[in-house]
Parts: C-alpha cells; structure tokens; sequence
C-alpha cells in the first residue's frame, strides 16, 4: 500500500470511529441499556457489542474482543442474556446511540446528514468481510431507516472490519492481547484507560517480561526502537487490510465525506475522554 493510502485509510478511521464511539462515552447510550435491564457498563458494552453474534457464550466473545481477560467477558456472557435477549440489547444500542448523535448533531441540517450516512454507507458496504467475524456480523444487520441510524451502523460496519483487520495483523505478528495492552502503554498510551480489561498484575508482569526478551522494551520498560518498528509494521498492516473501502470510494468522494464528518467528529470529540482506550488522538 503506498503511503498516501495509508494517510487516507488512517485518516478516515479518525473521522468514523468517533461516530460508532458515542455509544461508549455518552450517557444516552448508557441510559438505554439501563433502561433494557442492563445495569453496569460492562453488561451493556459485552451484551451490545456482541449481540450482532447472537445469544453467543464467553469464548468466541473474548476471542474476537480480543484484548479483555476471559474470565471478565465469562462475567457478563452468557449471564447477560437473561437480562435482554441479542434483539433488545441491538435495539438497545441502536436507540442510545441514535439519541446520542442527535443530542451532539441537532445544528446540523438533515440534508448534511443524509448525504453524511449515504457516503458512509457506500464504504461500508464495500468492505471485505470474509475472515472478520464482528465485521460481517455487523454488516448483516438491517438498514437503518434514518439518517443517524444509517450513519451510525455504517460507522461501526467499518470500525469493526478495521478492528478485525487489526487483530489479525497482532496475531501474524505474535502479540497477544495483553502483551499489545503493555505495548501501548509503554509508548504513551492512557495506562487507567487500559488497565480495566480484567488482567492480573501478575499477568501485566509477564507480558512486559516478554517484551523485554522480545527486544521491544528495555529493562526499565521503555520503548526500544526494534519494538517501535515491529508495532509499525501492524499498524501498516491494518491500514493495508482497511483500504478498500476507500479505494472503492475514491479520493473526491472520500475528501468530500471527510468534510461532511467534520463536524460530527467534533461534536463527538467533547464527550470522547482525550486519554481514551481506543487511541483516538485528540483534534488538534
């Protein structure tokens, strides 16, 4: 993948994932998974981030969340499906996250909007699902009917594809989830935003242990430059396994959907914490 490519895809994930991250930072979001019997955050964030999948148990969740304890997402599934069943917990989602766009978009007029979740869409519907379980998931649930919905489900077609891209670019290269954890937090990353996935200390140890015999970081934790080359080369990866919704979409129609994000993401951007596990970078 060239490098403008890369620029572009690493820049469209800056303007969609906000879109999807509401539904994690914005007390609507909360308020109506409370509202389905899913009190806690957790229960509502395993139950709606994973309720694309069905009435699923513990295993294929971890596998595909990827970066949480086992016996933290064994905590909340299946347990979590005597509270509200897939069904409620995606109307659950859908209307929380919907409430929480309006309430952040409410200037902006429907038209921008519905060209905004058009453009969105036709990304969206080009990504490649095969091999990314939460992204095809995703992609097969129905159509929105409006334009936050549409935008909204598109935004997380697309951050799930990326995020399933990702994790299979930490595999090929050997990272497991909380050695990724340790990683990211020695090169900078918010450590409170992180530390909550359920991992021991013990754990947390024996992945910066392994670091260290990896030659990614010195004795004192810090960053060496053979790990800060071998953690680029993921991330190179997952922007090569993320373009071709982009290339479908060309760069006129890619630059002008940018635009049309610009002022959701902002919006967005004051209820998303600037130390924030996803490493969304603030807006400069």
């Amino acid at each position: 993948m060239t490098d403008d490519a890369e620029r572009m895809t690493r820049l469209m994930w800056t303007h969609f994932e906000p879109v999807h991250a509401v539904t994690y930072f914005h007390p609507r979001a909360r308020a109506a998974y409370e509202a389905t019997g899913l009190r806690g955050y957790w229960r509502g964030y395993f139950a709606g981030r994973s309720a694309p999948l069905g009435a699923t148990t513990a295993a294929p969740v971890a596998a595909a969340f990827y970066h949480f304890a086992p016996h933290m997402v064994q905590r909340a599934l299946p347990a979590v499906w005597k509270l509200a069943s897939p069904e409620e917990a995606l109307r659950a989602r859908l209307t929380g996250a919907v409430q929480a766009l309006a309430e952040l978009t409410y200037e902006l007029p429907e038209s921008h909007l519905t060209e905004t979740a058009d453009l969105l869409e036709a990304a969206a519907g080009a990504t490649r699902t095969a091999g990314r379980v939460l992204g095809a998931a995703n992609a097969a649930l129905p159509r929105g009917e409006y334009p936050l919905a549409r935008l909204w489900q598109a935004a997380t077609v697309l951050r799930e594809h990326r995020g399933d891209g990702h994790i299979a670019a930490l595999v090929a290269a050997d990272l497991d989830p909380v050695e990724t954890l340790a990683w990211r937090i020695a090169v900078g990353m918010s450590a409170a935003s992180l530390l909550g996935r359920g991992w021991t200390e013990q754990e947390w140890a024996a992945a910066r242990s392994r670091l260290h015999d990896r030659g990614w970081l010195t004795a004192d934790g810090e960053p060496t430059e053979r790990g800060r080359a071998g953690f680029d080369a993921v991330e190179a990866a997952t922007e090569a396994a993320a373009t071709h919704p982009w290339r479908e979409l060309g760069p006129e129609r890619s630059a002008r959907l940018q635009e049309l994000l610009d002022p959701v993401v902002r919006a967005a951007h004051t209820i998303i914490p600037p130390d924030n596990p996803i490493g969304l970078p603030s807006l400069g």
